[in-house]
């Protein structure tokens, strides 16, 4: 019952997705987990502000209880006030759904991603590129394998290996560096001169 009138209570803030979690019912609204249903509770996903306005309404936080461990996460059982209707239900809802929503969409971002997460990076080569004065991973794709190379190439010396410059390719492009095939490799060299 509490599960069925909460959908339908959520629907006004537009539509949204559900799946099994927990053992209970995940909803999403683009591809945002805000709201879990178990049992007869129904838990928000808190979040910066938000968490402290929850802990305020006196929301406790949901325990997922395993074997061995309880894991504690940023959902707040919000029951007693979506019984009642209370005044602040809406906002902290609608809250919920629109921090989940760019917490999400902010982790698929290249705001968010390193350099060592890219094909044929890695922690080492992360800190090559950084000392070169790169610091991030739009800047990177910005600038293009062969000036990050030559970038490198001045912070390090000449000596640095050519099979760099493949692996910076490879890194925007997606690909492992040995799938470059000879042209592009040839038409890599010829743009760092």
């Amino acid at each position: 019952m509490t599960e069925q009138s909460f959908i339908q209570y959520v629907g006004k803030f537009g539509d949204f997705q559900k799946r099994s979690m927990f053992g209970g019912t995940g909803l999403f609204k683009d591809d945002a987990m805000f709201a879990l249903i178990s049992g007869d509770h129904i838990f928000i996903r808190g979040g910066e502000t938000l968490d402290d306005e929850l802990l305020a309404l006196g929301c406790e936080k949901y325990r997922h209880i395993k074997k061995q461990t309880t894991a504690t996460v940023n959902y707040y059982d919000i029951t007693d006030h979506f019984n009642s209707r209370s005044a602040e239900l809406d906002k902290v809802v609608e809250q919920s759904i629109n921090h989940s929503v760019t917490q999400r969409k902010f982790k698929r971002s290249s705001a968010n991603r390193r350099l060592r997460d890219l094909p044929n990076m890695q922690l080492t080569l992360e800190r090559m590129v950084k000392k070169a004065g790169i610091d991030d991973v739009e800047e990177f794709i910005e600038l293009g394998a062969p000036q990050v190379f030559s970038r490198v190439k001045q912070t390090y010396g000449s000596d640095v290996d050519v099979k760099l410059l493949w692996k910076f390719a490879g890194a925007i492009e997606g690909i492992h560096w040995k799938l470059i095939q000879e042209p592009r490799k040839r038409q890599l060299l010829a743009s760092c001169a």
